[in-house]
């Protein structure tokens, strides 16, 4: 296996988006309309597009949707500079498959720097390489739409720019892609390294997954992740009544609006398993 190297092009653009989000604060780059697209694009690109849409529609199948719904919700996600939808998909595949192990990517006993931005650019053998994202995420590669968007998410994230540049100049441009751009990266880099370190644990996953009730505020509710990870295919994150999962209501009310079908929940029998074995599991 060729060992993977620092990435020079992945630390330099995280480094360029985040010095580019300051200068958004300037007055001459500030103005409440392109706060509000800030606003309406995190949300786009974050709650819908990678929360929703990357995460538990593309990843885990825990619901489905028209296909051009499905296609309209990828392109948002990529739109979220996070990978393109094969990549993203199958990373978090692989890290399901192996959680918190050797082979995870993102392991987090290797620290909480680690989890949540290292693993992107520092030498790790466990990012999917090309020939191992089409095998993770097979059902996507044999689709024309995904291929076409497969390594093209920062030309996407061009046009969107040139676009906002239009609309409404610069305030637009700094703030609807560097300010949320930052944004939306740390929120989601949270489930990765505080949801894996901070919080509690419902059910006796053979991971360090954790329950972090402030990580699930601010990720539309992908916080509630040991939930997650004992019931992967759930398309509800929060199982409790006091778990808030501001996902789990946009896929109730795109059920309402008939776009969402075939939803994916443990029954009742599930959680009460999973939860007998976490009680002996504490026994123990």
């Amino acid at each position: 296996m060729q060992r993977k190297r620092f990435s020079w092009p992945v630390s330099l653009g995280l480094l360029a988006v985040h010095v580019l989000a300051l200068a958004a604060f300037f007055p001459r780059f500030f103005s409440w309309g392109a706060v509000g697209v800030a606003l309406g694009l995190w949300w786009l690109t974050g709650a819908f597009g990678i929360a929703l849409c990357f995460h538990r529609l593309l990843t885990h199948r825990s619901i489905a949707v028209p296909k051009a719904f499905e296609y309209l919700a990828a392109l948002c996600g990529t739109l979220a500079l996070q990978g393109d939808p094969v990549e993203w998909v199958a990373t978090h595949r692989l890290h399901h498959a192996h959680a918190d192990k050797e082979d995870d990517p993102h392991d987090a006993h290797r620290g909480l720097l680690w989890t949540h931005i290292d693993w992107l650019y520092l030498p790790n053998d466990n990012r999917p390489s090309p020939q191992e994202q089409i095998r993770y995420a097979p059902d996507l590669w044999s689709q024309p739409f995904y291929r076409l968007l497969h390594g093209r998410q920062v030309a996407a994230q061009v046009l969107l720019g040139l676009l906002l540049l239009a609309a409404g100049g610069w305030p637009w441009v700094m703030w609807g892609i560097f300010v949320r751009l930052v944004f939306v990266y740390h929120i989601t880099w949270l489930v990765n390294s505080a949801a894996h370190r901070w919080g509690y644990r419902t059910y006796a996953t053979d991971d360090l997954s954790t329950n972090c009730w402030w990580v699930a505020l601010l990720t539309w509710g992908e916080g509630w992740h040991n939930n997650h990870h004992a019931f992967p295919s759930s398309a509800r994150h929060g199982l409790r009544w006091f778990e808030f999962d501001p996902t789990w209501l946009q896929i109730r009310l795109l059920q309402a609006l008939g776009l969402v079908r075939q939803v994916k929940l443990p029954s009742a029998q599930m959680l009460a398993r999973a939860a007998r074995t976490a009680r002996a599991a504490k026994a123990r």
